[in-house]
This record gives C-alpha cells, sequence and structure tokens, in this order.
C-alpha cells in the first residue's frame, strides 16, 4: 500500500470509530493485509473484504456502507460513458419524462447482468439530467427532485406485468409476487440515486459536511423521541440481542453475588491469629432468591416508543426476577402484568391488546403524573417491597397537573430500590411543563436517550 492509500484507510477506520463502531488495531491490520489479495478495482469486492474484517455487528452494516460510500466514493465528477436515449433533450431542451419513465419500467422488469449494470448508469444520468438544480454556491444535487419527477412507485403493475410476461404467466402480475419483487427493485432504484446524490454532493460541499446528514446513526444511539419508523424498526432489532449480552452478564454478577462480598473488619479480626495477615478471608452472607420488579411506565404517544423498548427489554429479563410486575398510566394508573405474561408473547400483539383493554384514561388524555402516583399508591402499594425495585418510565411532562410528590415519596420509601429513566435530555429537564428535576430530588432519575444508554442503565441498576 501506499502512504495515500493507508492514509485514506486509517480515516475511513477514524470515521467509523467516531461513529461508535468498535474497530480494534488488530482489525484494522486485517483490513491492510486483505487489500494485498483485494481486487481494488472491484469496488464490490473491496467493500464486501472491508466489511468482514473491520465489523463485528452487522447491525452495524448500514452505517458502514454510508461512511464507505463517502472515503471510496465510484469517482469524481459526471460518470464517463454513461449514456442513455431516453435523456436526450428535445429541440427545446426538454427531457421527456414519460420516455425516461418507459425506459425505467424496462431495466426494472429485467433481471438480467446487463440490465443492472445499464440500471446504475441510468441512476447516475437521472440525478445529473432530472436532480440537479442551481444554489446559491452553485450547482447541487436532489434525491427528492429526480424521483419526484420520475415517480417510479407508479410504475409498480407496470413492472410487475412485464415479469410476469417473461416468466410466461398469465395473471398480468397481479400475484402479490410480481408485486413484492417490483416494489424491491423500485426500492433498489431509489438506493442508487440517493448512493449517486451522496457522491456528487460531498465532491461539492466536502465529506465532513455531506456525512453530518447523510450517514445514519447506530441503532443503538438512534434517540427515542425523535426517531423516525425506519429508525425504529432498527431499534426494535437491537433489543433482543441486547436482552441476551445483558441477561449474561447479569447471570454472571449473580454468581459472583452468591459467593459474597469480602468482610473487611471481619476479615482483619481474623488476622489478629495470623499476626495482622489476612490469610483466610471472610465474606459476607450471601442475599438468596432473586428481587421483585415493579415497573411503571407512561404509555401516551410522546414516550409511547420509549416505554415500549423499555418493557421489551425488560421483560427479555423477567428470567433474572422471581416476580415483574407492570403498571401502566397515562392519566390513570392501570396493572398490566396480564399482558406481558405467558410463554412466547408476541409483544406488539400484547402493546396493542394493553392499550385498547387498561383503564388508562379517566380524566383530560393527557400524561398526569401526579394523579396517576396517587392512584398508585393508594391502591398499590402493596406491590412494593423491601425485596424488590421500582423502575418509573417516563419524561416527567405532567402538563401543569399537581405532581402530588407525597405520593411519589410513599412509593419511593416502601422499597429498596426506586429508580426513573427518563427519555429527554438533562439540559430539558424542568422547561416547559416538565417536572422532572422535581421529581428527581425524591427518586434517582437517569437521562436514558437511546438503546446504549438503556442498556447501560439497565445492567447498572438492577438489583440482581
Amino acid at each position: 500500500m501506499d502512504a495515500p492509500f493507508i492514509s485514506q484507510l486509517t480515516g475511513f477506520v477514524d470515521d467509523l470509530r467516531a461513529r461508535g463502531i468498535i474497530v480494534g488495531p488488530a482489525n484494522l491490520i486485517d483490513a491492510g493485509q486483505a487489500t494485498a489479495v483485494l481486487d481494488l478495482l472491484d469496488r464490490d469486492s473491496f467493500r464486501e473484504g472491508m466489511a468482514c474484517t473491520l465489523l463485528h455487528d452487522n447491525g452495524h452494516r448500514r452505517v458502514f456502507d454510508s461512511v464507505f460510500d463517502l472515503w471510496f466514493p465510484l469517482g469524481m465528477g459526471e460518470r464517463s460513458g454513461v449514456d442513455d436515449d431516453a435523456f436526450t433533450p428535445d429541440a427545446d431542451g426538454n427531457i421527456d419524462v414519460d420516455a425516461v419513465r418507459e425506459r425505467l419500467a424496462e431495466l426494472l422488469a429485467d433481471d438480467s447482468p446487463q440490465a443492472q449494470a445499464e440500471l446504475a448508469a441510468f441512476a447516475a444520468m437521472a440525478v445529473a439530467q432530472l436532480g440537479s438544480y442551481r444554489s446559491n454556491r452553485g450547482p447541487a444535487f436532489s434525491t427528492y427532485q429526480a424521483m419526484s419527477t420520475i415517480n417510479p412507485q407508479t410504475l409498480i403493475a407496470q413492472i410487475a406485468a412485464a415479469m410476469a410476461a417473461g416468466a410466461g404467466d398469465e395473471t398480468a402480475g397481479t400475484e402479490p409476487l410480481y408485486r413484492r419483487a417490483a416494489a424491491d427493485r423500485v426500492q433498489k432504484f431509489r438506493s442508487l440515486i440517493e448512493q449517486e446524490t451522496k457522491r456528487r454532493m460531498a465532491q461539492r460541499n466536502g465529506r465532513e459536511q455531506v456525512s453530518q446528514y447523510a450517514v445514519p446513526n447506530l441503532p443503538e444511539r438512534v434517540n427515542f423521541l425523535s426517531a423516525g419508523a425506519a429508525d425504529l424498526a432498527e431499534v426494535r432489532r437491537t433489543i433482543a440481542p441486547l436482552a441476551r449480552l445483558l441477561a449474561a452478564r447479569l447471570e454472571i454478577r449473580r454468581r459472583r453475588a452468591h459467593r459474597g462480598s469480602i468482610d473487611v473488619r471481619k476479615t482483619l479480626r481474623a488476622s489478629m491469629s495470623t499476626g495482622g495477615v489476612p490469610i483466610d478471608l471472610v465474606r459476607r452472607k450471601p442475599r438468596p432468591g432473586r428481587p421483585e420488579l415493579v415497573v411503571l411506565c407512561d404509555v401516551s404517544g410522546s414516550v409511547a416508543g420509549f416505554s415500549q423498548f423499555t418493557l421489551q427489554l425488560v421483560y427479555a429479563l423477567r428470567q433474572q426476577f422471581s416476580k415483574v410486575r407492570v403498571f401502566a398510566f397515562v392519566d390513570t394508573v392501570d396493572e398490566v402484568t396480564e399482558h406481558f405474561d405467558g410463554p412466547d408473547l408476541d409483544f406488539a400483539t400484547a402493546v396493542r391488546e394493553m392499550l385498547a383493554g387498561a383503564r388508562l384514561i379517566t380524566r383530560d388524555g393527557h400524561s398526569d403524573y401526579g394523579h396517576a402516583f396517587g392512584g398508585f399508591a393508594d391502591d398499590h402499594l402493596d406491590a412494593l417491597t423491601r425485596r424488590g425495585a421500582l423502575l418509573i418510565l417516563g419524561d416527567g411532562r405532567n402538563n401543569y397537573h399537581d405532581p402530588q410528590l407525597d405520593a411519589l415519596t410513599r412509593m419511593v420509601e416502601s422499597t429498596r430500590h426506586a429508580y426513573w429513566l427518563n427519555p429527554e435530555a438533562a439540559v430539558n429537564w424542568d422547561t416547559g411543563d416538565s417536572v422532572a428535576g422535581t421529581y428527581s430530588a425524591v427518586i434517582e432519575m437517569h437521562e436514558c436517550r437511546n438503546a446504549g444508554q438503556l442498556a447501560k442503565v439497565i445492567a447498572n441498576l438492577l438489583p440482581v
């Protein structure tokens, strides 16, 4: 490898590390050695080789691919040798969009290698001819403008029909099999447009500026309160492996706890018979049994995603506790444990049934922590014991209702451990209708904005 390429590779790895992907020195050495045997002109092989040597978690692949495209772009400027008659302008310099759409439908219906290669070139021309515009800083490119002009979503029926005809099927592409395949190919074309747009914009604005909006966050760093549907789906896929990792850690901690920690006072006292040398270590009496856990969560719309992820994580760890009871509220609290009981739980179905069947709203339908705490302290305080723990989930935005601190104090004093996980940034506590800072004077409150923080907090706080 020459010096510029080494600098490019190490810069690429540093960028991955800055985004939270763990890449050790050995991985970097492996990647360097892999470049000696890979054909660097074959971009797909080079990408896969780097992914194999640098990635440990396949869930990070989306971020890896985005960073790779910025550090190892397909080329500079407009692609050479790319041409398609569909983009030939007329006498007035306008492009026939209907001809472009017709040609795109032909390419998407054809799954031959030649058609796939032409599709990549077609996407590059679409960005150059239909996605370009003039900005204050010169020529710019837009995925939205190119896609809205071509509007490939309306071609799915036409593509499905062409695929069915090519397969000798007389159903005219009405079968779901063809519809799904056509939709997937349209999505692939969108990805090609996005990649080409990022490449052209990175050339104009620089890699660092484009990376601020073009590279997604790792699933474990996605903010619960601002995530879109696609991001939440990514986060949901991280919960199961996260729970397995946490369960393994908690089991190790439990085994160590069974041996008991060292009692320093008794050990020193026993060492008097050996001249002050602590030969025999005296351990504290271990606490047998598994603790009980009570979860009290706000399931109103603003924090529903966060509460559901945390409940899903707690449910996955339920074997670490002797009993788990779940209470939910919007403005009124109700026990919903029965919805999360039993083997092979479909969590999405359980949440829907809980929201439909539980008595969570009896007032104005806005979050009312004070009324919920008061109801819990009056009707369910016996659920808390000195052997268990209380976990409250919510942002502490009380919609200017009475916070009822005395009820929360009674709850905290009735259990051995009490924690509050808040999905809002700590700097926003006590702004607007938030009373998080007020509540944090009574209960230990932790900021918990993404899956990474959630796992760290759960692992450190749960009394296992």
